[in-house]
This record gives structure tokens, C-alpha cells and sequence, in this order.
């Protein structure tokens, strides 16, 4: 078998179900530029220029060789016999033969359905173009730092957006324009001054009822292209303003070429604020498995990300979805599903409701009973192509929203680890030391961080390398610029005002624990407390035993171990060990102990 080779997203190459291992960054691009022309030279000259942008050194033609033999190896140990890459007088070329590479299967998809719309077959082009788009994994060659690089994968996204139109284009002549919906409001939002992508969407939307936001998208093209260019918009644009102005009944279409409708689609409804994300390479890689869906597989892709409060999974899962946007024409839809229900409520009614909404529903469409509700979502997302992300879910709420069928990806988060069959399972860590200072950095950025490189460690460590906690340290500096990095430092050193510098303002590290404190039973709650009394020091947290949480709570250790595997489930104390009897050590990280300490506090006044 040959290689697959993936350009549409990261750099990816593997061996039927195995990764390649390709090597540092000028092997990568040296691939990358054989990859981008298969079957054609590209000259040594050409990849100098791509590997160092004219300050190459003088051995530079040996190292590109250098760069080619160290490919050719991989490739061989990755147990393919065959010549891979060809030495040529003036170059080398990647020779294509039985390899699959995904730019190549996107241009013949696409040239393919142009054939087919020529030819009048509009749904079956419709169906090519959404697999073509299907192959994009997020932005081309995305993490290849290389000039020529960067200026060839951005011809190859120019084409992703002419596909993306095309398709917008047949999707209207079938009558589908809820369905194109969400896809072109990206693509607009991206380029705004794309007058096709823009054109589409006023006539999708005023197809959907919604006629203020149609004329609304003509004002804003207006603002853009006489701020940018100086000139108004094209006529095409100002032709399908009038006649929207006038609502001309032409602009409805034909009710001979109404398919019968598959669903709608929905707006990209991504949180916009969430922090920077750092040091989650491994586990965005981990992600795109959910892109690799089988041809013929029917069932929805299922991510599941976990972790403690505040270790990042929200921020992660949204920094994903917009990396992998291309992948999901249809669009991206996000619910926090906490914030759609009381704290004992069902979140679900709300959430369906305002998904369906999204996707083009009337209020009239939307029927009253909850599983009708659930069960028209359900068929509205059967055939297309999008991502749902379903932050901080419990797992009655995730099989209430999970679609049986379709070949959409679904992406959750939760506090704790779903029964629920996933493809990709994560559990998330706090950062690694080095990767907390870079986030602060960032998020700050005016050098107090990076003047202070040993304050900015010992910060980090008082925020248990949380991004949550980071992100709210960070909001205090932004918010006091005459603050030193040392000052905070000093503020955060206190364990008793610790919880409280850290929840001031937004985000509020205890407000996030405090949502699953509240979640469990009352003896585990009471379990929580006694260890925070215990275990609120400012040294690394100690191990604690079974035996310990018996003593705790006087009950026998059997009882202690259930609840302190609630108190795990919850995300509220981590594993540490195994003890020679078979029982489980414990750890109660510091910033997870201090407000356990608050509790058992606020449990003795109430």
C-alpha cells in the first residue's frame, strides 16, 4: 500500500493506520514543496528558497540532499519498497504513483462536479463538492513556517473558498439555502470582499425569512469596500439589493427544483473571547481523528475532552473547531450546556431550541413537544457536514443531543469521563511549566512576564499551571498596570486571599469549582471538606490513602474509597498511585485544596 499524504490541514503522512514520522522543519517543508507539485521537478533552487528565504548557508545544496535522504529513510521504514522521491538533474519530484494525496482528491472532486453541474445534475455535483470540502482538515500546511510555504497553501485555500461558493451556489439552486447558511457567514466574515460568498448569503438568508439581516450584510459590504477600495459594491450586489428592497418574487426559488429538505445548517456559533491556547500540540493532533471518517461510515464522529475545572478543555475545544473550520462546510455549532439550565435543570430543551433556531427554523417549525424538537435536529443534521460542540455535559444531556446517524463530529467536554462510545478520548493536564509561562506571557503582553522569567514560574506554579487560573492572574496585571509581576506574586503567596485575587473579575477560578462542588452527593461534598482542611498547605499536596478517608469521615474504607472515586469523577481529586493492598493514593491539588478549605469554612457558619 502507499502513502497517504495530507496537505489540507497539518502536515500529515501515514501508513494505512500508522504515522509517519517525517522529522524537524526543514524536512517537513521540503515535503511540503514536493507535495504541493507531484509528478513535477522542483528545483534545488526552489527548495533552498522555501527551507531559508535567501539567507541560506553556503552548504545549503548538500542539506536539501541531506533533508531528501532523510525522507526517502522514513518512507522505508515505514515499510513501503518502492522509489518515493526521484533525484532529477535539477531537483527532485515526488513521484504520486499508487500514494493518495489530498489536494490532489479535493482538485479532481471539484473539476468533477463542475462537469456534473455543467451536465445539469446539480444535486449529485452538490454531493462531489461537499466530500471534496470534507477533505479540509483547517488551514493548508498549517504550521510550516516557510514564506514560499505559506504563499503556495494560500492559492490552495483561495481554492477552498471558490469550491465553498460553487457549492453555496448549487445548495441554492436546490432550494437548500438554510443549509449554506452558517458556511458562507464564515467564509464573509473571513473575506469580506468576496461579492459571490457575500451575494449568496443575502439571497440565503432572504430565502430564510430573514430579510433584515440580508439588507444589513449589503450595508456592512458597502462600509467594506468603500473603506478598503474606495469603491462600491459591485452590481451584482446592488442588484440583489433591490430586488430584496422590492422583494421581487423571482428571488424565491423555482418549486420545481425544491429537494426535499435534509435539515438545515447552522451559524458558526463559536464562543469569540476565549484565551490564547498553548502546549496542546499532542492533544490537537489527538483531535483531528475525528476528520478521518471511513467513506461509507453513517455514524456521527464522537470526541469526549476531561479534566479538572479550569484546565482548559472549553478554550481547547473551540481553538480546534476554528482550526479544522474547512473540514465542516456546514458549519460549526457550540452550547455551554451549563448556562442553558438552572443548577438542577435540563439544559436540553433550551439548547435544541436555539440550535434549531440557528439552523433556520421558525418559530412555527419548531414543534413543542421536547423529543419532536430533539427528533426534527436529529434529521436536520443527517447529511451534513458539521461539528457540534457540547461544552460541560452530563452524560443524560450528551445522548439527548447526540444524533443516532448523520456524518457530522460532535465534540464534548465534561468534568467527567462519559460511558458514552468516543472515537478520540482525552483527558486534559494542567500545562507543563514552561508552556503556563508562555500563556501568561500572552495574554499580558507587555513584558512583565518575560522580564521576569523566575517570578513568572513561581506564579504559574500558585495558578497550578491552570489556564483557567493563569488567564484570571493575567487579567489582574492587564487590569493594574502599575502592578509588578513580583507584586502579584506577593498577593497570590497568601493561601487564605489566593481563591479571592484569582476570582476577581472575569473568569472566576472559584466559580468554576464551585459548579462541581455543588454536583455532588453530600457525603462526598463532606469528604471534599475534610481533605481541604488536611491538605491546604503551601507544600507539594501529599499523597492521601483510603485508610486516611475512612479516619476522615469514620466510616469503613470501602465506603471512603467510593467517595473519594466521586470526588475523582468529579474532577475534584486526582489519582496518585496504587498501594501494595490494590487501594488508590489520592492527590488534592492546591488550588482545588484551598477551596475545599473555603467550604468545609463555609460549612461551619451555615
Amino acid at each position: 500500500m502507499g502513502f497517504d499524504f495530507r496537505i489540507l490541514g497539518p502536515l500529515k503522512v501515514t501508513a494505512g493506520r500508522d504515522r509517519v514520522a517525517i522529522g524537524g522543519h526543514r524536512q517537513r517543508t521540503v515535503l511540503a514543496m514536493l507535495l504541493l507539485t507531484p509528478d513535477q521537478v522542483a528545483s534545488v533552487d526552489r527548495l533552498v528558497e522555501a527551507v531559508w528565504a535567501g539567507h541560506q548557508p553556503t552548504t545549503s545544496r548538500t542539506q536539501i540532499a541531506i533533508c531528501v535522504s532523510s525522507l526517502r529513510k522514513a518512507f522505508k521504514a515505514a515499510g513501503f519498497p518502492g522509489e518515493v522521491i526521484e533525484t532529477v538533474p535539477t531537483g527532485y519530484m515526488l513521484l504520486a504513483g499508487e500514494h493518495r494525496i489530498d489536494a490532489v482528491r479535493f482538485s479532481k472532486r471539484a473539476e468533477s462536479a463542475q462537469r456534473l453541474a455543467k451536465q445539469g445534475r446539480t444535486a449529485e455535483a452538490a454531493e462531489l463538492l461537499g466530500d471534496a470540502l470534507g477533505l479540509w482538515r483547517g488551514p493548508a500546511l498549517a504550521g510550516i513556517s516557510s514564506y514560499t510555504v505559506e504563499a503556495e497553501a494560500a492559492l490552495l485555500d483561495e481554492q477552498r473558498c471558490s469550491a465553498y461558493e460553487q457549492y453555496a451556489a448549487l445548495q441554492l439552486e436546490l432550494g437548500r439555502h438554510r443549509e449554506v447558511v452558517p458556511g458562507l457567514s464564515a467564509l464573509v466574515q473571513e473575506r469580506p470582499l468576496r461579492e459571490h460568498a457575500r451575494a449568496s448569503l443575502m439571497l440565503a438568508q432572504y430565502r430564510s425569512g430573514r430579510r433584515s439581516e440580508a439588507l444589513e450584510l449589503f450595508r456592512h459590504a458597502r462600509e467594506v469596500f468603500v473603506g478598503e477600495l474606495g469603491l462600491e459594491p459591485g452590481r451584482v450586489l446592488q442588484d440583489l439589493h433591490s430586488a430584496i428592497l422590492r422583494e421581487d418574487p423571482a428571488l424565491m426559488p423555482a418549486a420545481a427544483l425544491l429537494a426535499s429538505p435534509r435539515g438545515g445548517s447552522s451559524m458558526t456559533t463559536l464562543p469569540p473571547d476565549l484565551s490564547t491556547c498553548v502546549g496542546r500540540e499532542h492533544e490537537l493532533a489527538a483531535l483531528n481523528g475525528l476528520l478521518d471518517r471511513p467513506p461509507r461510515d453513517r455514524s456521527p464522529a464522537i470526541g469526549l475532552l476531561v479534566g479538572r475545572p479550569g484546565v482548559g478543555k472549553t478554550t481547547l475545544a473551540a481553538y480546534w473547531a476554528r482550526l479544522v473550520s474547512g473540514a465542516f462546510p456546514d458549519g460549526r455549532l457550540f452550547a455551554r450546556l451549563r448556562e442553558d439550565g438552572s443548577d438542577n435543570g435540563d439544559p436540553v430543551p433550551a439548547v435544541v431550541t436555539r440550535f434549531l433556531r440557528t439552523l433556520g427554523f421558525s418559530e412555527e417549525e419548531i414543534p413543542d413537544d421536547l423529543a419532536d424538537r430533539v427528533a426534527l435536529f436529529h434529521r436536520s443534521l443527517e447529511n451534513r457536514r458539521m461539528l457540534i460542540v457540547l461544552d460541560d455535559v452530563q452524560e443524560d444531556w450528551a445522548r439527548a443531543l447526540i444524533p443516532p446517524q448523520g456524518v457530522c463530529s460532535v465534540l464534548m467536554t465534561s468534568r467527567e469521563m462519559l460511558s458514552i462510545p468516543a472515537r478520540v478520548r482525552l483527558r486534559l493536564n494542567p500545562l507543563q511549566a514552561a508552556d503556563a509561562v508562555t500563556l501568561l506571557d500572552r495574554l499580558v503582553g507587555d513584558g512583565r512576564v518575560r522580564e521576569n522569567p523566575g517570578t513568572a514560574m513561581r506564579v504559574a506554579a500558585l495558578c497550578d499551571h491552570l489556564p483557567l487560573a493563569l488567564t484570571a492572574a493575567a487579567a489582574r496585571l492587564t487590569a493594574k498596570p502599575h502592578w509588578s509581576l513580583s507584586h502579584l506574586e506577593s498577593r497570590l503567596r497568601d493561601p487564605l486571599n489566593r481563591l479571592a485575587e484569582l476570582s476577581r473579575g472575569r473568569p472566576e477560578i472559584r466559580a468554576a469549582f464551585d459548579l462541581s462542588y455543588r454536583d455532588l452527593s453530600p457525603a462526598a461534598a463532606a469528604m471534599y471538606r475534610r481533605l481541604g482542611l488536611l491538605n491546604g498547605s503551601e507544600t507539594d499536596p501529599p499523597d492521601l490513602n483510603v485508610r486516611l478517608g475512612a479516619e476522615l469521615l469514620d466510616t469503613d474504607p470501602t465506603d471512603a474509597e467510593n467517595l473519594m472515586e466521586q470526588l475523582v469523577d468529579a474532577a475534584l481529586l486526582e489519582v496518585a498511585g496504587e498501594e501494595p493492598n490494590g487501594r488508590f493514593r489520592y492527590r488534592l491539588p492546591r488550588l482545588l485544596a484551598l477551596h475545599a478549605r473555603e467550604c468545609a469554612e463555609l460549612s461551619k457558619t451555615a
